[in-house]
């Protein structure tokens, strides 16, 4: 298997391959959306690392929720979208509880 990054486009996809992979945990990053003029952290990131291959699917919102994973967003006191942290792993475990994977955040210590 050679080393690189695949870009994941599919949510079915990306569940099939963790089901396939068996991995112990995936990651997920909450990023800024790039194409927001105010730069909210409403898209998400979840990295699946399999051997020297890590396989990225990117989730954006449509609307008040993401498109691929249906997880909402919610309106800040500043009236910017984002996405609550508790929330996502709630909806991480649950999607993947029958691969028994542990779920963390890229910034977590």
């Amino acid at each position: 298997m050679s080393e690189g990054n695949i870009r994941i486009r599919n949510w079915q996809e990306f569940k099939r391959l963790v089901s396939e992979k068996k991995p112990k945990s995936i990651v997920y990053i909450l990023e800024q959306n790039a194409l927001s003029p105010n730069k909210e952290l409403s898209t998400l990131r979840i990295i699946l690392m399999d051997a020297k291959r890590y396989y990225i699917f990117l989730d954006f919102p449509k609307g008040q929720f993401l498109k691929e994973t249906g997880i909402p967003l919610y309106q800040g006191k500043n009236g910017l979208w984002n996405l609550d942290e508790d929330e996502i792993k709630v909806i991480l475990k649950k999607t993947f509880e029958k691969d028994n994977l542990e779920i963390y955040s890229f910034w977590t210590t």
